[in-house]
């Protein structure tokens, strides 16, 4: 009752062509662009400045928000089990509750953060948002996820499996985000479903221009979404815990 619930409310929130009839804090700073791959990922990606960026508690859908972005990083039920902090403070709750998005739960963890100070992007595999060296801790946010590894094509998949990436044999939506070399930020969701390894080699070929500096997976399979004024990814229509959202 409840998936049907949700779909029905995600039809009626719909436009023909995919797009949302409103959304209340729409965006309109980025750059929109789908491509398709050689090994046949489709890709959706957002491109804007990671000032632009920030992370959002919805306990919703991503397109049933009412933000531009994509999903974050893994939960369970309510919890989050991936770092997300924006200036110091987990977004779900204090930094001493279990799911708070204060810690990569169980593991060190890719985690893709935003020094506002010096305007620098870099991953960190850490557990806890203590850990992650910042200008200001007061002015950033952290996002985490799976290690991408760019750069480093012979290590990657071993980082990979100590960071127990999920599922990445099978064939998934996938999500990621991603930076380049002139400091913009990338938010990438698939419409169609792959390997992690063949998600990677699209997403080295099709997106950034070759400028591609690193990057971490996101939460994948039915928690991969997207919404901007030119399309909407739902997944499975299931409700994901935090977006990364775009600001302007």
């Amino acid at each position: 009752m409840l998936s049907a619930l949700i779909f029905m409310l995600l039809l009626n929130r719909l436009q023909s062509d995919g797009t949302r009839t409103s959304v209340s804090h729409p965006a309109s700073k980025y750059e929109y662009m789908t491509t398709r791959a050689s090994n046949g990922f489709e890709l959706h990606s957002l491109k804007s400045l990671p000032s632009n960026v920030t992370l959002e508690l919805i306990d919703n859908n991503v397109t049933l928000s009412d933000y531009y972005g994509i999903n974050g990083g893994f939960f369970f039920e309510g919890d989050l089990l991936s770092i997300a902090v924006v200036n110091g403070h987990p977004i779900a709750g204090n930094k001493k509750e279990y799911g708070s998005g204060n810690e990569n739960v169980k593991y060190s963890r890719g985690t893709l953060t935003w020094d506002g100070a010096s305007d620098k992007l870099s991953v960190q595999v850490v557990a806890k948002a203590a850990e992650l060296k910042v200008t200001d801790p007061n002015r950033f946010w952290a996002q985490g996820g799976i290690s991408m590894g760019i750069g480093r094509d012979d290590s990657w998949e071993q980082q990979a499996v100590l960071e127990n990436a999920p599922f990445p044999e099978e064939n998934r939506l996938r999500s990621a985000m991603v930076y380049d070399k002139r400091g913009m930020i990338y938010l990438i969701v698939s419409s169609t479903k792959g390997t992690l390894a063949d998600y990677r080699d699209a997403i080295l070929e099709t997106v950034g221009d070759g400028q591609l500096v690193d990057g971490i997976f996101l939460d994948g399979d039915g928690s991969s979404q997207l919404q901007a004024a030119e399309t909407v990814l739902p997944g499975d229509n299931r409700p994901v815990v935090q977006m990364i959202r775009l600001i302007n």
